[in-house]
């Protein structure tokens, strides 16, 4: 077998929005350059994620120069939202995410008016703008001072080609082949590795991409979103029900592995992957 080497960045500026792939992508402490520092929240601060809200697959986010974006979606004018300026303390918006609190810099009405009028809800898009302080990562899989951005719980998420192939052939083995064989944004990862045995990333507990080293803190448990065709935003069954029977561990079916860098550098598709524990 060839050696592993990196097939596909990923980024999702907009969490639950649909990402893009760059050739390359700068590591900062809490993720991919751009990648999540922006979100949706109900206005109570509730997040809103493709969970709740599943049409969040069919509007994307792409980068603009000054770390802003722009939104676009189907039938909708796209929208240049720019890094809000932060504002007095008591400016600040608070949102709840997976047990956080976490404060942000509301992006304003007009990006408040575009997402609400594609979820047809009352929603806000709000910007992460210290993550090196925002966000704590789980002290029970993290070290001190180590952080995160929107994302669910880790830096980065990595998959492998090899896994999602062996996915596509238990689902087509249990005799649900109508329902696959699903594509890789089904799991919305940052970085996808080819040339491996299948679930060989299971094993890992480091690695270094190109010159980048990462800590493996732990499997990734998947939710409903999987289940979502990020084309139409309609769901299934697949791939949890196959993976309830394959790839549990304790309450939490799992794809893919939870990556902590540990310094920054630059990620380059093609670059090789060496397991180093």
């Amino acid at each position: 077998m060839s050696k592993p080497v990196l097939n596909a960045v990923h980024c999702y500026p907009v969490k639950s929005m649909a990402g893009y792939g760059p050739g390359e992508a700068a590591v900062e402490p809490w993720g991919l350059a751009g990648d999540r520092r922006w979100m949706l929240a109900y206005p109570d601060g509730r997040m809103i994620t493709q969970r709740q809200q599943p049409r969040l697959a069919l509007a994307a986010a792409r980068p603009l120069p000054g770390d802003g974006i722009r939104l676009t979606a189907a039938g909708a004018e796209p929208l240049d939202v720019a890094v809000p300026a932060v504002g007095m303390p008591g400016e600040l918006f608070t949102v709840e995410l997976f047990g956080d609190k976490v404060e942000t810099v509301p992006a304003g009405a007009a990006a408040d008016a575009w997402v609400s009028a594609h979820l047809g809800c009352e929603a806000r898009l709000v910007h992460m703008d210290e993550p090196a302080v925002r966000r704590p990562l789980d002290p029970r899989f993290s070290r001190s001072g180590e952080t995160v951005s929107f994302a669910d719980g880790y830096p980065l998420l990595l998959t492998t080609s090899a896994s999602l192939d062996a996915l596509n052939s238990l689902i087509a083995q249990g005799g649900h082949a109508a329902e696959g064989p699903l594509p890789m944004n089904r799991f919305r990862p940052n970085v996808v590795v080819d040339h491996t045995a299948p679930w060989a990333e299971d094993e890992w507990r480091r690695v270094r991409i190109g010159d980048v080293t990462f800590r493996v803190a732990k499997p990734c448990g998947r939710c409903v979103i999987t289940t979502t065709d990020q084309s139409t935003a309609e769901r299934g069954k697949e791939p949890l029900r196959t993976l309830a029977r394959h790839r549990r561990t304790g309450d939490k079916l799992v794809f893919g592995q939870n990556l902590v860098p540990e310094h920054t550098g630059v990620l380059r598709v093609g670059d090789s992957v060496e397991v180093l524990d």
